[in-house]
């Protein structure tokens, strides 16, 4: 198995004080671990984090970034500037960007574009509401969210690129998905990515997100199409991060 990739999502959350104490703890309980790391703090803190990881192999990531280059956009991040401060990835098409932003699929792709341009790795949330799920649709919506990034991207590009499953109705609220749910909708994202090359269909990873904790790590990175998670409210717990990391590194080995 390839090694999985675990991410941390804090979200609208975090102080110098949270960093000061979470990134030590997390490097001290996961050193040696066989599987990859990278925390996505929110912007004020990218600095403070990058300086706490001090060279370590753990990534550092952003929440978002401008769907424009530069210019007069003011309260914007650009691409070039996330990368001008250490950043290697970036989380683009978050549910909560979509809902409460209105971002759209294409404005999802264009931001995918950009951070390809800039060296970025990004992370390309995809994911249906309770309701869309109740009405048997979440097929429908997440193929069309990844079909914007199919086309907009070459092959190239989707190789250098991460999915996210994040069932809408499962973040934040304590619900989890089933093993068997998020096992299905991550071969259908498999499946849909070799409509683009057999190659993209394999080296892709696909993470999922969605109320994932130390009492369901294991049986989720167990299934065969999971490479990994991204990960919100656990992320800011140092014991469930490092326990779910670990999950990972196991099921990878």
């Amino acid at each position: 198995m390839r090694t999985k990739l675990i991410m941390g999502n804090w979200k609208m959350n975090g102080s110098h004080a949270l960093v000061k104490e979470l990134i030590p703890a997390i490097q001290a309980g996961l050193k040696d671990a066989p599987v990859d790391l990278a925390i996505c703090p929110p912007y004020p803190y990218l600095s403070a984090v990058k300086n706490k990881l001090n060279q370590s192999e753990i990534g550092l990531g952003a929440q978002d970034l401008s769907s424009h280059e530069n210019g007069a956009y003011t309260g914007e991040v650009s691409a070039s500037m996330l990368v001008d401060m250490g950043c290697q990835y970036v989380i683009i098409g978050h549910s909560e960007r979509r809902q409460y932003h209105g971002e759209t699929d294409k404005l999802v792709a264009e931001k995918c574009l950009l951070a390809h341009k800039a060296g970025l790795i990004p992370v390309v949330c995809v994911g249906e509401t309770k309701q869309q799920r109740g009405q048997e649709e979440t097929e429908a919506v997440v193929s069309r969210q990844l079909a914007a990034i199919l086309e907009a991207c070459s092959e190239q590009d989707l190789l250098k690129t991460i999915i996210a499953y994040e069932p809408v109705w499962a973040i934040g609220t304590g619900l989890a998905a089933t093993a068997e749910q998020v096992q299905a909708v991550h071969a259908f994202l498999r499946k849909e990515l070799a409509k683009c090359s057999d190659s993209v269909a394999k080296t892709v990873k696909i993470l999922y997100g969605g109320s994932v904790k130390s009492a369901n790590a294991d049986e989720l990175m167990q299934l065969p199409d999971v490479d990994g998670a991204l990960i919100g409210g656990a992320a800011l717990v140092a014991d469930e991060f490092i326990k779910i990391a670990w999950a990972a590194a196991t099921a990878s080995s």
